[in-house]
């Protein structure tokens, strides 16, 4: 279809019912909005079908294969051509820009209408006023919030490196409990980060228990996942079974050369984990690089107490040796791909000329060489001047693949609210759905178009207990719609030019209310804050 062909067939009508209307004219519209002409794919998995929908306030109240009629709706789009599809369902969004980019534009534009904000064991505290300030600032989309282990820890504890005491812990529960009846969904883990990684499984089953006690999730940030992943994917598991508690291995990776294939393990440890009555599932985002802060690079042990803490044992000869052989490790084997070329500059607050250039470049510049070991002093000094935002490119196609296709994983863009401007962000930012829907469903086939978006709508919204409510097209489910082109949909966000927004989604639907037409945002901000049910 030419664009032009295209540009008609989105045309959106605003009908004026005159006295030729009959008996009708006299009435008010009883749709606020229909869709006609589209192909719906419903978030079950099951087939496409032709058929019209209707929405009246927030809620689908008209679903038929033959058409309906025009004159009963307020306003008409002729979705000819078009995908009609749930809603997306970001089951891992950071959404900590939320209060100042209220909007949620590269979220929205890519069909997203509800994310799940808090994951990686960091979140708002506490959640109950948070949410109201974020309704109070009107949303492009509708947010949900898990609650945080590392943030909990961190209010009790700060960052230190040993075992809760019998009071601390129970304190930690106590805020738990707190968030779930605030409304999260769920806590989230960051067994890798600091203070996380300081818990033993001990610590985080009790934690869990709590969550569970409330109905909710849990989702973790694997205690590794490099050359540990499988005792990562072991300890969820454990977790999962202790603390009766359903469980996602979110943005679920094989990092590092020496670990590429790994997934063939994972997946089946999934599987046998499910078959003995477990809730296990997974969620991933369709790119061979990660994202996270330069100081994944450093040995955990040496960021406890902070940057003061981490000055001094830098300062002392032994230890610096220490941490710098560790670095040295991390970028061999793990993050570092054993190529600084692979370790690439996302968003720098004390140097922005750095954004989108590599450690490789930074080493180039101030003329140290290419060893690792000089990178690893480099790696200190970026951390010492506050960090920074990096991407990581050490994933192997091979396994997005292979994940992308199991049964229980679910897509989720572990993107952070952004604009034009605001560094070089990895492009999940802006493209993680398209991406899924344009190059992995239409131009490689790994997907169909129905498994994708099940993957993108049903089941995570079952995941959040708001199943046959959202990530539906149903009579009775809320008015939460993406109508996408099956042709030209994708992502034109890349590595090195990120702030690019998504083709081929010209209308997204959040509670009824367009915030999407034609491609371009509205002003309209229907978004809600949820609670968990």
């Amino acid at each position: 279809m030419s664009r032009r062909a295209l540009g008609t067939s989105l045309r959106t009508l605003l009908l004026a019912v005159g006295a030729s209307a009959g008996p009708l004219a006299a009435q008010a519209p009883e749709w606020t909005l229909l869709i006609r002409n589209g192909s719906v794919i419903d978030g079950s998995g099951a087939a496409r079908y032709r058929a019209d929908l209707a929405i009246a306030g927030d809620r689908i109240v008209a679903l038929s294969r033959t058409p309906l009629d025009a004159r009963r709706a307020a306003r008409v789009v002729d979705a000819e051509g078009l995908i009609v599809a749930p809603g997306f369902i970001d089951l891992h969004a950071h959404l900590e820009p939320l209060l100042q980019r209220p909007d949620a534009k590269s979220h929205v534009t890519q069909g997203v209408t509800l994310a799940l904000g808090g994951p990686d064991g960091s979140g708002p505290f506490p959640l109950a006023a948070y949410l109201d300030s974020a309704q109070a600032k009107g949303l492009g989309m509708n947010v949900a919030y898990l609650v945080g282990h590392n943030t909990v820890r961190r209010m009790v504890m700060g960052t230190a490196d040993r075992a809760p005491t019998a009071e601390e812990l129970a304190r930690m529960t106590q805020l738990i409990r707190r968030g779930m009846g605030d409304g999260a969904f769920g806590i989230s883990t960051g067994l890798r980060y600091v203070p996380g990684f300081y818990s033993k499984i001990d610590e985080v089953i009790a934690l869990s228990r709590a969550a569970a006690d409330s109905g909710g999730i849990y989702t973790s940030h694997l205690r590794e996942e490099g050359l540990g992943l499988l005792d990562g994917v072991a300890e969820a598991i454990t977790i999962a079974r202790e603390a009766r508690i359903p469980v996602v291995l979110t943005h679920h990776k094989a990092v590092g050369q020496p670990m590429w294939g790994k997934s063939v393990e994972t997946l089946r440890m999934v599987d046998a984990a499910r078959a003995a009555g477990l809730d296990v599932m997974i969620d991933q985002y369709p790119y061979t690089a990660s994202s996270t802060g330069l100081a994944v690079l450093i040995p955990p042990w040496a960021l406890a107490g902070g940057t003061r803490e981490l000055q001094r044992r830098v300062a002392d000869p032994v230890l610096r040796d220490s941490i710098e052989r560790g670095i040295v490790e991390y970028l061999k084997t793990d993050r570092g791909g054993g190529d600084t070329r692979r370790v690439q500059f996302g968003r720098v607050t004390w140097d922005s000329t750095l954004e989108g250039r590599t450690l490789h470049d930074w080493a180039e510049r101030r003329g140290v060489g290419h060893t690792l070991e000089a990178a690893a002093k480099l790696v200190i000094e970026g951390e010492l001047r506050g960090g920074a935002s990096m991407i990581y490119h050490i994933i192997d196609e091979g396994d997005v693949r292979r994940i992308m296709q199991h049964p229980q994983t679910m897509i989720a863009s572990d993107g952070r609210l952004t604009g034009p401007g605001d560094g070089v962000p990895h492009p999940r930012a802006y493209g993680t759905f398209p991406r899924v829907l344009g190059h992995y469903v239409r131009e490689q086939g790994v997907l169909t178009l129905e498994q994708a978006v099940h993957k993108m709508t049903g089941m995570p919204a079952r995941r959040l207990g708001l199943g046959g409510v959202r990530g539906c097209v149903a009579v009775g489910c809320f008015a939460d719609v993406t109508l996408f082109d099956a042709a030209t949909v994708g992502s034109a966000a890349t590595f090195t030019q990120p702030h690019r927004y998504a083709d081929g989604i010209p209308f997204v639907i959040v509670n009824g209310v367009m915030v999407v037409e034609r491609g371009e945002m509205t002003t309209a901000r229907p978004g809600r804050a949820l609670r968990r049910p």
